[in-house]
């Protein structure tokens, strides 16, 4: 069996909703029978990028992990789905021209709308001094200049945005609305 595998690269800042929408397609994209593999930043700062910093620079070799382990998995089949902030358009674009099936995703949500959802406090902790180099509060996030998709969290549904992304997926043939994700 052939499977055509790709990378969907879910940038935006902490709170925007990048790991819900990711858990949305991992769901919607089992369902049609694709292998899907969601790489949260999160957990792969935890394992994969332990010892990094919140530099320019250990960002920049954070996403670098992220994207070589998205890629291997795409380049055998799988959809990886990847919720990372990855605010540098540089680190962004150098995924981009050496992953073959790359989409990114921009996960749309205004800084003061992801600072009112914050569940874990993060951002009222950078505003307090207590976290340096927190992505919109003192380190910069660049917004894409031409994703390939954009959720507007703020005012869709996860539902919403999950059927936008599949449908764009749907559109450029990596999966189909009748079949399974095979070619």
């Amino acid at each position: 069996m052939n499977r055509k595998g790709l990378v969907l690269w879910l940038t935006g800042l902490s709170g925007a909703g990048k790991t819900t929408i990711a858990k949305g397609l991992e769901h919607e994209l089992r369902e049609r029978g694709c292998l899907v593999e969601v790489l949260d930043g999160d957990v792969i700062r935890t394992n994969l990028s332990k010892g990094l910093g919140f530099s320019k620079e250990d960002r920049e070799i954070n996403i670098r992990r992220i994207g070589f382990v998205a890629n291997l998995l795409s380049r055998n089949g799988v959809v990886a789905i990847v919720a990372a902030i990855s605010p540098y358009r540089t680190a962004r674009k150098e995924l981009r021209q050496t992953i073959e099936n790359f989409i990114e995703v921009y996960v749309n949500a205004s800084l003061q709308v992801c600072e009112e959802r914050d569940v874990k406090g993060l951002y009222a902790r950078a505003r307090a001094g207590e976290i340096k180099a927190f992505t919109g509060i003192d380190d910069l996030y660049e917004e894409p200049l031409n994703p390939d998709i954009v959720c507007y969290t703020f005012e869709e549904s996860i539902q919403q945005s999950v059927a936008k992304v599949t449908a764009k997926l749907e559109e450029l043939d990596y999966i189909s609305a009748y079949q399974r994700c095979e070619n």
